[in-house]
C-alpha cells in the first residue's frame, strides 16, 4: 500500500455533478496537460503568427490548457471559468503568464462580440448546452475564427494495468456512464453535431498521444480530482475503488500513463 486513503471532502458536504468547487486543489496539482503537437496544430489552423491571435479559453478550470497556449505568446489570452475555486487556483498557478481571468459560462462568456480569433474548451464542453454555447461562441469569434473542443482521456489500451483499473469501475457500478472522459457517446457524435450547424463549417478532427511517468501518489491524486466518477460511484464505492487501485500498484514507484488528446474544430462560416 502507498499510504492511507484520505477523505477528499468533508463528510457533511456533497459533491455534485459538474461542480469542481471541492476539487480545485487536486485538479490544480494532479491533472495532466495535452499533447503539444495538438496544441500546435490548433494554433496553426489560423494560418497566421501566434503573436497576432486573440484567444479565449472557456471553461478554463485551473488553466492547464490555457497556460499551454499562453506559452506560445499569443497577442492576448482570456480564461473564462464559472467556478470561483477553480478560477482562483488558476490565477495562483498563472502568475508568470499574461492571462486575463474572468467569471463566465460557455452560454454567457461576457466576452466582447467578434473579439477572438480562436475559442477553445478543454475537457469541459461536455457540460455545455450545445446550441446555446455554439451561438455564444459564434458571437465571440471573428469571421473565419475557429472553435475547438478537446479532451485528454487516458489511452488505457496502451497499458494492461490501466485497463484493469478502469475495469474495476465497471465492476463496482456496471451502469456507470462516463460523461467527461473524452470517450463518451455524446462526444463520439460531436463531428456530426458541429457539421449540422449553419454558422460553422470546415469541421475537422485530429488527435495526438503523449506519455507521462507519474508517481503512484500522483496517479492516485488524478483519480481524486475526478468529478464524474466520484459522483456516480458515491463516496463509499469510490473509496473502495481507490483501495483496489492502491493494492494493484503496491510495490510500484511509477505508472506510465499515455494520454490521447482528441480535438474537434469548426470554423465560423
Amino acid at each position: 500500500m502507498t499510504g492511507d486513503i484520505v477523505q477528499q471532502y468533508p463528510e457533511d458536504v456533497s459533491l455534485h455533478h459538474g461542480d469542481f468547487s471541492l476539487l480545485a486543489a487536486e485538479y490544480s496539482r494532479y491533472r495532466e496537460g495535452y499533447a503539444p503537437v495538438v496544441r500546435d496544430t490548433i494554433l496553426g489552423l489560423l494560418g497566421r503568427p501566434v503573436n497576432e491571435l486573440d484567444i479565449v479559453d472557456v471553461g478554463a478550470g485551473t488553466g492547464i490548457w490555457t497556460r499551454m497556449i499562453a506559452e506560445r505568446s499569443p497577442r492576448s489570452i482570456t480564461a473564462v471559468e464559472p467556478n470561483q475555486g477553480m478560477r482562483e487556483a488558476g490565477i495562483r498557478d498563472s502568475t508568470t503568464l499574461p492571462i486575463r481571468w474572468r467569471a463566465g459560462t460557455a452560454e454567457d462568456t461576457g466576452v466582447d462580440s467578434h473579439s477572438a480569433d480562436l475559442l477553445t474548451m478543454a475537457s469541459s464542453f461536455h457540460w455545455v448546452d450545445f446550441n446555446a454555447g455554439m451561438r455564444e461562441f459564434h458571437r465571440v469569434l471573428r469571421p473565419g475564427g475557429w472553435f475547438v473542443a478537446l479532451w485528454n482521456p487516458r489511452d488505457i489500451e496502451a497499458n494492461p494495468l490501466l485497463r484493469e483499473i478502469e475495469g474495476e469501475i465497471t465492476r463496482l457500478r456496471p451502469n456507470l456512464e462516463r460523461i467527461s472522459s473524452g470517450r463518451s457517446e455524446s462526444i463520439a457524435s460531436l463531428s456530426s453535431k458541429l457539421a449540422g450547424l449553419d454558422d460553422f463549417t470546415n469541421v475537422v478532427y485530429f488527435e495526438g498521444r503523449h506519455t507521462v511517468r507519474q508517481s503512484v501518489d500522483h496517479y492516485l491524486g488524478l483519480w481524486r480530482s475526478t468529478n464524474d466518477v466520484q459522483v456516480q460511484l458515491g463516496p463509499d464505492l469510490f473509496e473502495r475503488f481507490l483501495g483496489h487501485v492502491q493494492d494493484l500498484l503496491a510495490g510500484r514507484e511509477w505508472v506510465d500513463t499515455t494520454y490521447l488528446t482528441r480535438a474537434w474544430a469548426a470554423q465560423t462560416a
